[in-house]
């Protein structure tokens, strides 16, 4: 034991050697790049997903980058048929045909899930990603006890005994908050609330410690006071796992009250980033502005609520230049011929609209 520790102590000195031998500016590149990887769970990059149909190619998801560092929580924020779920089906490589992948880099836990095979992805969804559905009645198989739903995952991607996995089944329900949860391992779905049928989904979808949460509008189906106490719940296990999550909601005051960081998306674009602080403070984009004063909470009992004029356009029929151009007030010449690029406000914030570009 001592002959062993030594040596890891002589392999240490080198290294710190080595280290301390070169440049104070290379040294600082090294300690920035190991922050760096260590610190962000995932990371898109030019993701493009497109589906192929009679009347052409439609881009779902259109060179759309992000990142989550870890214990954080990303919205994603947009209208039905912005390319929200899409997106993460394009993460998960879900996406079903005629859709596929045809550009772009995920990079998580330093990998590409891109370039991986069936098997290796299959060793990664349910055990390191994590997926919370929309709709818990669809989600679970209604012929399927509830112990027996959460426990196939947990033997899928571990080597347990029955008895192991029934504990840590009985362990996990306990944790999403069920006081009786030998009689719910025995129950079926319809003996069971909206709200807690969505605990099940939450208590499946972290069943092997994932280090990512992906949660695509968990708490649409549900009221309001269910709606808090799933949200709290997520983020006690948040900061109780560590993990990051990737929160797919239309609801701003959600994302208000329990994220880190939010996107903005639109016809299978992002459009603007920030901090949910930032965001709320001062929208920059004219269609976050927009989904801000149709809200009422933000406007004052006395406001007459404003809403965007016209409609989502359909991802076969977009207008030239900035998608959002044909609804927007701000609207340029120029926004109806290009595409305006990503522009920088500040460290941590971008926007995609030429208000704010020379």
């Amino acid at each position: 034991m001592f002959i062993k520790i030594k040596k890891i102590k002589n392999i240490a000195h080198k290294r710190l050697a080595i280290f301390y031998g070169i440049s104070i500016m290379h040294r600082v590149k090294i300690i920035k790049e190991f922050l760096k990887v260590d610190k962000i769970t995932i990371k898109v990059s030019k993701l493009h997903t497109e589906i192929s149909t009679d009347s052409g190619i439609i881009k779902a998801v259109d060179d759309v980058s992000f990142h989550i560092e870890k214990g954080k929580v990303f919205g994603l924020i947009g209208e039905s048929g912005s390319g929200k779920t899409m997106t993460a089906m394009s993460i998960l490589r879900l996406v079903p045909p005629p859709g596929r992948i045809v550009m772009g880099e995920i990079d998580f836990e330093g990998k590409n899930l891109l370039n991986l095979t069936k098997k290796e992805m299959e060793s990664i969804r349910g055990n390191r990603i994590g997926m919370i559905f929309q709709e818990p009645m669809t989600a679970l198989n209604p012929v399927i006890r509830i112990g027996e739903q959460i426990g196939e995952t947990i033997a899928f991607h571990g080597n347990l005994s029955r008895s192991d996995v029934k504990k840590r089944v009985l362990e996990l329900l306990r944790q999403v908050g069920f006081e009786d949860p030998e009689k719910r391992y025995i129950q079926y779905p319809h003996q069971l609330s909206g709200g807690q049928r969505q605990r099940i989904l939450i208590a499946m979808a972290i069943s092997c410690n994932p280090s990512l949460l992906i949660a695509d509008e968990p708490t649409t189906a549900l009221d309001v006071a269910t709606e808090s106490q799933i949200l709290y719940l997520l983020k006690e296990l948040i900061l109780g796992y560590g993990m990051s999550m990737l929160f797919i909601t239309h609801n701003l005051n959600i994302m208000r009250r329990f994220g880190d960081y939010i996107g903005i998306m639109y016809a299978g674009r992002l459009l603007e980033e920030a901090a949910v602080d930032d965001f709320f403070n001062e929208p920059l984009h004219p269609y976050s502005r927009g989904l801000m004063e149709s809200i009422f909470a933000f406007k004052g009992h006395e406001k007459r609520l404003k809403a965007i004029p016209g409609f989502v356009p359909r991802l076969s029929d977009l207008p030239e230049g900035c998608k959002f151009n044909p609804r927007c007030m701000y609207a340029m010449p120029r926004c109806r011929k290009d595409e305006p690029e990503v522009k920088k406000i500040g460290n941590e914030r971008w926007v995609r609209c030429y208000l704010y570009q020379n």
